[in-house]
């Protein structure tokens, strides 16, 4: 079902690294598929990942091209990019990348809602949990939450 990575000397296949940086990465890019206008479309979003649930978590407002292409195609995959580095004498960069592919689940529980919202105030915001409860509360009816159920992850790395 999905391709292997060309590069297999640049696999990256340490669990743990691949956890921290899922984990830790401050922003990924959400790719959707296609438009109505045939073009295709990705965005870049905060997110939460949830290690028990091996699920990524996302919040945004309810209308948007990002939600009409979801409803039209469920599978996506969303990509994180650790440390790079550019080696320009020898034409070349060091990095470190995850793609998580998935299908996006919208209708989720209010509780479930709100574990993902603490989840993203714990990792954008520490220190104002109290604050970004009665944040949530407040724009709780204009605040959509979706999330991703990993099903395959690729990562790859060069580190010299």
């Amino acid at each position: 079902m999905f391709r292997e990575v060309r590069r297999q000397n640049r696999i990256l296949e340490d669990q743990a690294r691949i956890t921290e940086l899922l984990r830790t990465s401050e922003y990924g890019f959400l790719s959707l598929g296609t438009t109505e206008n045939g073009y295709a479309y990705g965005i870049p979003l905060s997110y939460a990942f949830d290690e028990e649930t091996n699920s990524l978590y996302f919040h945004c407002a309810p209308d948007g091209q990002k939600l009409d292409v979801m409803k039209q195609n469920d599978k996506v995959s969303f990509c994180v990019v650790g440390v790079t580095k550019p080696i320009a004498n020898q034409f070349t960069t060091l990095y470190e990348s995850v793609i998580s592919f998935g299908k996006v689940i919208s209708d989720l529980s209010d509780d479930e809602k709100r574990k993902a919202l603490r989840l993203l105030v714990c990792k954008y915001s520490p220190g104002f949990e109290e604050l970004g409860e009665k944040y949530m509360d407040k724009s709780w009816g204009r605040t959509t939450v979706f999330k991703i159920e990993i099903e395959h992850i690729t990562a790859k790395a060069k580190y010299n």
